[in-house]
């Protein structure tokens, strides 16, 4: 039992000391207790729910493949359907190449943080928010988890009204067959939200993988059609083309941040952590190729875009796709495959956040916290989260618009991919013996990562950078009230203040081998048997440290 001898000038008990150091180290063996995981400590203020008995107790024995098809067919959306040729006709293939090289800047250092983290502890249910709230401490995750949360429910909405474009060249077609004039989207998109709730919600996450294999099967197919298809543009000009844009071009940080959510979708995999049979494996593997099959297929649009058709041309039509390929009507269905395997993975991923986030007890109404974390079946699928999940797409398809939630999902995500690099370096810098992770990143990415998200997030949109950062700190202030466990942001810079702090005193300990003797500064270790009945020992040690040293004083 050791305590550190004070260096003020009043008296102190050694009594009260040793008293103090007994109950820090029954916290702290509390902390290290084996028989106890984060969840459970978490999850405190909700009786009887667990992570480990609500979210662990049965598995659904998913592989790798579940995480790679849920992230790559998030990855190839709806933005690549309808912007990519927007972005080449305003920046050039140059210029989107520097958007996809800028995007992936951000996603690649937070794909490798992620697997570095995952594969250092047990990742149970909830993904992302799990990773995060388990690194970070109880109240920082629930923070960014609420909003990660609100973004994957959002993007469900967002992923629907996008689906419904799919249909345009049919309204098209029946406007001039029949005189029918179908403008509203809202015809196809308010039915496809109910029968995908339908699907997801009472079949579970079982049958959304096996469509996932359909859609993703439908999307490469598109893919290849389009790639074999050909247009009499590029003989008839040179290569000087790949930098042509339109007069007047879009700001290339506008396209950018248009563009952006394609390459948000490479964690949608992570979210499936409580159904995988080993998230330390398939996390890795499934999220980062993904990602590296997302930029290259990316790069590969790019250019046989620039190399297709005129930069107003793919200014002006946003599927231009269909008048490249093989056959032109495979594109829209492409569009509807990609749009509706988003809204499938983020349908799977956003339950199970909130799921998670209720088990842990953030919500101050226990019977409502209790109600979401409930699973069925016996791989505890989260069905009343998925109403929840529901309930909040379904607004917002009826709203129809979603443009200012898309801008600031975006900027959710950002915070997210930031916080993730934030964790892996802090995590390198702060040499924590218990940080082992199986795959290891390297801490210059991970801070090049956490800085490119916050400096992006400013250049896209300096407003809703502003807000989601206010919007933050407000779920954070209302957790950290409400939270029985109020450890905050001074557990984030624990470790790294510790390492800090052992590299000073390491320095000041050479240093002084070399200083001269009437520079000398006492450093004195004190053993003692008898703390409890004479306090000399204890005091002479204190007199000696006074002010100008250091002393241990060892019962």
């Amino acid at each position: 039992m050791i305590a550190k001898a004070s260096h003020r000038e009043q008296s102190v008990s050694i009594i009260e000391q040793v008293e103090l150091v007994i109950s820090r180290a029954g916290a702290i063996s509390d902390i290290l207790s084996l028989d106890r995981t984060p969840g459970d400590r978490a999850g405190r203020a909700v009786e009887g729910c667990s992570m480990s008995a609500q979210l662990v107790r049965g598995k659904a024995n998913f592989g790798t493949a579940p995480v790679f098809l849920t992230a790559i067919s998030t990855i190839l959306g709806a933005i690549m359907f309808l912007r990519f040729g927007y972005a080449v006709g305003n920046v050039g293939f140059v210029g989107t190449l520097a958007i996809i090289l800028i995007g992936h800047a951000v996603t690649t250092p937070t794909a490798l943080a992620l697997a570095e983290i995952a594969t250092n502890q047990k990742v149970e249910g909830g993904g992302e928010y799990f990773i995060i709230s388990r690194s970070f401490g109880f109240v920082i995750g629930a923070a960014i988890g609420i909003a990660l949360f609100l973004s994957q429910a959002i993007s469900v909405a967002f992923y629907i009204i996008a689906f419904a474009e799919a249909f345009r060249p049919i309204f098209e077609w029946i406007d001039r067959s029949f005189g029918i004039a179908l403008t509203d989207a809202r015809i196809v998109s308010l039915p496809a939200v109910l029968a995908l709730a339908a699907v997801v919600i009472y079949k579970g996450a079982n049958v959304g993988i096996n469509l996932l294999y359909g859609v993703v099967g439908t999307l490469l197919f598109s893919l290849v059609l389009f790639f074999a298809g050909s247009t009499g543009y590029a003989s008839s000009h040179s290569y000087e083309m790949l930098i042509h844009t339109i007069e007047q071009p879009d700001s290339f940080f506008l396209v950018f941040a248009i563009c952006f959510p394609a390459f948000t979708g490479m964690t949608a995999g992570v979210g499936l952590s409580g159904d995988l049979r080993d998230p330390r494996k398939s996390i890795p593997l499934g999220t980062l190729s993904a990602t590296v099959v997302g930029m290259v297929v990316y790069v590969a649009l790019a250019y046989k875009l620039a190399l297709s058709a005129s930069p107003e041309d793919l200014a002006a039509d946003q599927l231009i796709m269909s008048k490249i390929a093989l056959w032109g009507p495979m594109i829209p269905i492409g569009l509807a495959c990609a749009t509706l395997s988003s809204a499938v993975g983020s349908f799977l991923v956003a339950p199970r956040t909130l799921q998670a986030l209720a088990a842990d007890g953030i919500f101050p109404f226990r019977r409502l916290g209790s109600w979401l974390a409930q699973g069925k079946g016996p791989t505890a699928e989260p069905f009343h989260a998925s109403i929840v999940v529901f309930a909040i797409a379904f607004v917002f398809v009826v709203l129809g618009n979603v443009n200012f939630v898309a801008q600031v999902i975006s900027m959710f995500f950002m915070v997210t991919y930031g916080s993730i690099c934030l964790i892996s370096f802090l995590e390198h810098f702060a040499a924590d013996p218990s940080y082992r992770p199986v795959f290891r990143s390297r801490w210059y990415l991970s801070a090049f990562g956490a800085a490119a998200c916050l400096w992006l997030m400013f250049k896209m949109s300096t407003p809703y950078a502003l807000l989601s950062i206010l919007v933050m700190m407000g779920l954070y202030s209302w957790i950290s009230y409400t939270s029985p466990d109020r450890r905050g942001l001074a557990s984030i810079f624990q470790g790294a203040i510790f390492q800090i702090s052992r590299q000073l005193q390491v320095f000041l300990q050479k240093s002084s081998r070399r200083g001269a003797p009437d520079r000398w500064r006492p450093s004195m270790v004190c053993i003692s048997r008898a703390s409890f009945e004479r306090l000399d020992a204890f005091n002479l040690l204190r007199w000696i440290a006074h002010r100008f040293g250091f002393g241990t004083y060892i019962h």
